[in-house]
């Protein structure tokens, strides 16, 4: 039996994994599910053979309506694909709010209290995360940084590079809170507000399998989330004329190992490209270690690595994801036999909107959080060149789960989701009209209200499952 790193929580890791794959396993049992309908539409009690099997393998009954007509034409795959896809999504999302199947674990991994203080005692008041909205990253704040879900702002956006605005309104907000509520500190608390960028690189295939949004180039990736950085602090400074309450972070994370890269600030404070903390490097040099010896060895190496320009705080913050992160790499290594089978793109759907905070999975979902189509065309078109490979190339429909979620307890809040979700959906097939005119652009629009901690409410859906019209 291999030797397991002396800082990875095991355990944990037994419970992610078999997480990653009751999921996983369930939106691919998709098209072998149909496959097996389809070899039987012309047989006698077709409709009642195809139901058996769908709630045997899919774990639900398909619409009759997309059945009982096979013998007269052929039964549409594409609606049916799409359809079971948007209902496995449905059950997915269902589950993990009303279960909690991430929550805390062993230890005080998803502790939200635990990390809050942690944080605090590190100089911070809360970690605002954007990472590539490429489905490779959508794991990076519960699995590659283990961190809780609910204690982190997480918004993915094509190559990291994200809205300046979007943020400056997060960090408004928050500041404003923390004045009028005391929560999560007070505004007196000589604390700072952590903006940190993942941008992601592939060891096994630089030049292929990088972030897309930036052509695989590893340099301009870096590039581009050191301006926005930079840019949002200085948006703060202008602003509010306070931008040395903002702290940045910049990670690199390796899409085939799940390793990680922090970049360490120069001597001005500013981000260094080519100064970082590997933590692949760091996993191999205390494999043979004491955990004591480990954990002393990183803290260490981070001072060693940022030198007198790295604040205390912020060593010790370093420290703690590059332990919570060791985990991961031993969960690819142990599970994945040291790097995914599927190093480039293998999403199952596009989420577009304003929530998906349930999907922790890598390559699950590419992300594109929105108020318009318009105003992330950018990313929406590399969502769609992605599943046009995927999907499309194989007769196979793009899946688009359209979701805005709201705050029930502001008028008017419910109403202005729904006509977001209509909105938007309409976009969708208005910009990528020679797909959606095929069958080969699905489209489902899903409100929740956060403040009720309620389950998806289903708006409306592409896939008709009820006849038109008609006496």
């Amino acid at each position: 039996m291999a030797m397991v790193h002396p800082l990875t929580d095991a355990r944990e890791n037994n419970r992610l994994f078999d997480y990653e794959s009751s999921v996983k396993e369930a939106f691919d049992g998709i098209v072998p599910a149909l496959k097996k309908i389809s070899a039987l539409q012309h047989e006698a009690d077709f409709v009642n053979k195809a139901q058996r099997i769908a709630q045997s393998q899919l774990g639900f009954e398909l619409p009759v309506i997309l059945l009982e007509d096979a013998w007269v034409d052929q039964l549409d795959m594409r609606s049916l694909f799409a359809w079971s896809l948007f209902q496995t999504y449905r059950r997915f999302a269902d589950d993990a709010f009303t279960s909690e199947p991430l929550g805390p674990g062993s230890g005080s991994t998803g502790d939200e209290e635990a990390f809050q203080r942690m944080l605090e005692d590190c100089g911070f008041h809360l970690m605002d995360v954007t990472p590539c909205a490429d489905g490779r990253a959508a794991h990076v704040i519960r699995y590659i940084l283990r961190l809780p879900t609910g204690a982190v702002r997480r918004r993915s956006f094509a190559g990291a590079m994200f809205d300046i605005e979007d943020s400056l309104g997060k960090w408004t907000r928050t500041e404003l809170v923390r004045f009028r509520e005391g929560v999560p500190n007070t505004a007196d608390a000589p604390t700072r507000y952590l903006k940190t960028v993942v941008y992601h690189f592939s060891s096994l295939d630089p030049a292929h399998q990088g972030c897309a949004a930036h052509g695989s180039d590893d340099n301009a990736a870096i590039a581009g989330g050191i301006s926005k950085l930079k840019g949002f602090q200085q948006a703060v400074q202008n602003t509010h004329c306070c931008g040395a309450s903002i702290d940045t972070l910049l990670i690199g994370m390796d899409t085939d190992t799940d390793a990680i890269r922090i970049h360490m600030p120069d001597a001005s404070g500013e981000i260094d490209p080519e100064n970082y903390v590997d933590s692949m490097e760091v996993f191999d040099s205390t494999a043979q270690m004491s955990a004591v010896q480990a954990e002393q060895w990183i803290a260490d190496h981070i001072i060693q690595k940022g030198g007198a320009a790295l604040v205390e705080g912020m060593a010790k913050f370093m420290a703690y994801l590059l332990k919570n992160n060791l985990s991961q790499v031993e969960y690819v290594k142990t599970y994945h036999n040291g790097h995914y089978s599927d190093v480039g793109h293998a999403e199952r759907f596009i989420g577009a909107g304003i929530g998906f905070e349930e999907v922790q999975l890598r390559n699950l979902t590419f992300f594109s959080y929105l108020n318009t189509v318009e105003e992330a065309a950018g990313d929406l078109d590399v969502g769609v060149s992605i599943f046009t490979g995927l999907n499309v190339s194989h007769g196979l429909p793009v899946p688009i789960v359209v979701r805005f979620d709201y705050h029930g307890n502001v008028p008017g809040a419910r109403e202005r989701a729904e006509e977001h979700c209509k909105r938007v959906s309409d976009a969708f097939h208005s910009r990528y009209s020679d797909l959606s005119e095929k069958g080969l652009l699905h489209t489902l629009q899903v409100v929740r209200d956060i403040k009720a901690a309620g389950n998806l409410e289903i708006l409306d859906c592409s896939v008709k499952t009820e006849v038109a019209g008609g006496h």
